[in-house]
């Protein structure tokens, strides 16, 4: 009878802890990170956690007369053996008696050191002796390599600009632009930002994040509705062939307060394609600049959203991403603008960029870098604490995890049935404690060869955390885990 009262006990347990029925997310061998809520289950002691790109060295700043008021938003890939970007300049057009906004570019073996080569293309002041690449009616160019299987040849490289509308372009090689047939592709405004396209290998679509207005819901901390009755917000459309586009439809973020979104710089996150990545300028419009600002109230930071299916974006982090910090340039409005780019520059180093002291003449673009997948992750304190997924499908024959525990910290790892009942030989209690930090380490069981046994079946992992980071998990084929 005790026995038995006590299995009653284990089993209302069980079910108390675990919703019956939950659906079961397929993950396959896709790396999943930890910067929403859609993975977790629970968390008993832990917590999910924002991390900061460190701050590095200046990657790009106005050398040149073309550059002379500034130097802004800018795109970065990798492309063949090299990373290639382009980015705006402000000059002072000396023909015209005006500012000028154009395009120029840049390369790099390093994503640390970049070169500006003179290209020969773009006349300014009387020379081509320039890195310009683009300087027509539209502005603001956001290039991307296109990798549709169907593109041609002549139109590798596309991009969207925007003047009052936005337009489209096509090169065959990312320097020699023109405008396309079709223009403009979108002319319900507004549009001035740093409107972001690209070709989306996941969907099989192109995609485009624009300028929008949101009017609806509460306003978040330090925000004003100053911006045509709203606020500064975010659409997307999507595109079969980057002729015919969907209507452009507002980015949802479920109950969080509506915030100054001033540019997007959104991104499918390559390490895990399930991710799109979100980098907007967030405007603090109602807050005051720097003492002495002239140019307008506001200040910015960098906020990080993230989504499945690119229109709803989770809030899990409200806090900034990139704070202004002790640079008190960057203590006024638009001082801060995400660059759109996540380079893998070094084995466990990705950089990111981050336009800063616009409107100063110190005004420049900072590197910063993260450890791959550390934009968030699940932290354990000394004491300890516990990470339950929700169900899972997956593909594969080991489980890799990245992570970071200190000199006394240390992970666990066990799977469990959907229902909650561990599984034998791959539990908790099967797992040798790991300690250290890695960016894919394979998680060991004393019958880790079972693993193959619940492919396809939905499971549960459950991570014991003590002065620990998990940053992401992904399930893989042993012959394909040392990429």
């Amino acid at each position: 009878m005790r026995r038995l009262l006590i299995l009653l006990s284990t089993v209302m347990l069980v079910a108390d802890a675990v919703p019956a029925a939950e659906p079961v997310l397929d993950i396959g061998t896709r790396r999943q990170l930890f910067v929403g809520a859609d993975v977790i289950q629970s968390l008993h002691g832990v917590q999910q956690v924002l991390h900061h790109p460190q701050r590095r060295e200046i990657a790009i700043k106005p050398e040149h007369p073309w550059e002379s008021f500034g130097v802004s938003y800018m795109v970065a890939f990798k492309d063949g053996d090299r990373f290639r970007a382009w980015y705006r300049v402000d000059a002072n057009d000396f023909n015209k008696g005006r500012r000028r906004a154009m395009t120029a570019y840049a390369e790099s073996e390093d994503g640390v050191h970049w070169r500006k080569p003179m290209l020969g293309i773009i006349e300014f002041n009387g020379s081509r002796q320039n890195n310009l690449v683009w300087a027509g009616g539209p502005g603001n160019l956001a290039p991307f390599r296109d990798d549709n299987p169907h593109c041609k040849p002549d139109e590798r490289y596309k991009a969207v600009a925007r003047s009052a509308d936005l337009y489209s372009l096509v090169s065959p090689d990312g320097l020699h632009w023109k405008l396309s047939p079709n223009n403009p592709v979108f002319t319900d405004r507004p549009f001035d930002s740093h409107n972001i396209a690209f070709w989306d290998r996941e969907t099989e679509r192109y995609v485009v994040y624009t300028r929008g207005i949101r009017k609806d819901g509460p306003l978040g901390r330090g925000m004003a509705s100053r911006f045509r009755d709203g606020v500064r917000w975010v659409r997307r459309s999507t595109s079969k062939d980057f002729v015919e586009w969907t209507p452009l439809k507002p980015i949802l973020t479920g109950a969080a307060p509506r915030e100054e979104f001033y540019t997007n710089a959104t991104i499918r996150y390559q390490r895990a394609p399930d991710f799109l990545l979100m980098f907007p300028s967030r405007f603090a419009s109602a807050r005051e600049p720097m003492p002495g600002w002239k140019h307008g109230k506001g200040v910015n930071d960098i906020a990080l959203l993230s989504s499945r299916d690119g229109i709803h974006f989770d809030r899990t982090f409200m806090e900034a991403f990139i704070r202004p910090g002790l640079d008190q340039g960057n203590w006024h409005e638009r001082s801060l603008y995400m660059e759109r780019g996540i380079l893998q520059t070094a084995s466990g180093e990705m950089s990111l960029y981050c336009m800063q002291n616009w409107r100063l003449p110190s005004v420049h673009i900072r590197r910063y870098t993260l450890r791959p997948d550390g934009f968030a992750s699940v932290y354990g304190p000394y004491k300890g604490g516990t990470l339950l997924t929700r169900p899972l499908r997956f593909s594969g024959d080991e489980l890799r995890i990245n992570y970071s525990t200190s000199a006394v910290g240390s992970l666990r790892v066990g799977l469990q049935q959907a229902d909650g009942r561990p599984i034998s030989g791959l539990s908790l209690d099967d797992c040798p404690v790991m300690y250290g930090d890695q960016i894919d380490s394979v998680v060991t069981w004393k019958e880790a060869r079972n693993l193959k046994n619940w492919v396809g079946k939905p499971v549960r992992l459950r991570i014991e955390l003590a002065d620990a980071h998990v940053y992401a998990i992904r399930f893989a084929e042993t012959r394909r885990s040392a990429r």
